[in-house]
């Protein structure tokens, strides 16, 4: 390792970090990087109609082995602990008011909404396709990530060019997910590998895929009794930067990576990011959402030109 823990997690301020995870003696720290705006479009979070003002951010996962792997996640755990301490305070509420326990109740009394894993396990919503195209012919697709938090992270089909292959074929819908091309199994790889697989498919005549019929738009439901209780999940400008494994936000189907479409029915398309955290910070009972991958989000509004493959 060419870096330290200790000199990384100095290098990350806390709120940039969203997971820490020990698994034996490995510790996974993972983190959010501003980057220069010529670089990485993985998640990228501006300020409507402020175009100039763009910034750009990447996740940076970091691995390290040590025998004290649990310890040391246990330790970032409490820093957390206390700075959701402070946070309650500087909100007028007492952090003895809510304890874990209480909090773990409320979680092992949700269901998970939106299941990823029953969604995909129903044979109506599996398909195995084949589509016709010339050799040399791109299959004429863009595929975006699906969103961390999903149970099978797979790529997302966002857009179809007009006349390919896949859109003369009428088999296939925006928001479809792909499982596996050719037989070869996309979920868990990264977006770039992906490309390469369907890029790979040029000299192809015929393509089989293994796609999962999903909506473009997610639907989440989150279930908070009270204020005092963390939604678990961080955004800016519209967009899921982080997510809290295991809280309410986790079981209501929240996606990092996606763009807040819709709060409780009302469009937050074009909403200061101010007012998104104002209206989420004071929203309890039944807090419903739409979301989609900022990506896909950026494609649909003509923000960004479709590179299809």
């Amino acid at each position: 390792l060419s870096l330290s823990l200790q000199e990384t997690m100095m290098d990350h301020a806390l709120r940039t970090i969203s997971y820490i995870a020990d698994i034996g003696n490995i510790v996974v720290l993972m983190a959010r990087r501003r980057m220069p705006r010529s670089a990485s479009q993985d998640c990228i979070e501006t300020t409507p109609g402020a175009q100039e003002g763009k910034k750009q951010y990447k996740m940076i996962c970091h691995v390290f082995e040590s025998e004290d792997a649990q310890l040391i996640a246990q330790s970032i755990g409490q820093a957390f602990s206390v700075a959701y301490q402070e946070f309650l305070r500087a909100n007028g509420i007492n952090p003895e008011d809510l304890s874990q326990k209480e909090y773990s109740d409320i979680i092992n009394t949700q269901e998970m909404y939106n299941d990823d894993l029953i969604h995909f396990s129903n044979s109506e919503n599996c398909k195995e396709l084949q589509i016709e195209k010339q050799k040399g012919e791109i299959l004429g697709v863009v595929i975006v990530e699906s969103g961390w938090g999903s149970i099978l992270p797979t790529v997302i089909l966002a857009n179809m060019m007009n006349g390919g292959p896949a859109a003369r074929s009428g088999k296939l819908s925006i928001g479809d997910q792909i499982m596996s091309i050719n037989g070869t199994s996309l979920v868990g790889l990264p977006l770039a590998t992906c490309q390469g697989i369907i890029k790979g498919l040029k000299n192809q005549t015929q393509v089989k895929l293994n796609i999962v019929s999903c909506p473009p738009v997610t639907t989440v439901l989150i279930k908070r009794p009270d204020l005092k209780y963390q939604l678990g999940f961080s955004v800016q400008n519209g967009i899921i930067c982080s997510l809290m494994r295991g809280g309410i936000a986790e079981r209501g189907g929240v996606r990092v990576g996606h763009r807040i479409i819709e709060i409780n029915g009302q469009s937050v398309v074009a909403t200061a990011h101010e007012k998104i955290v104002q209206a989420l910070s004071n929203s309890v009972g039944e807090i419903h959402m739409k979301t989609m991958p900022a990506a896909m989000f950026r494609l649909l509004t003509g923000q960004e030109t479709p590179l299809y493959i």
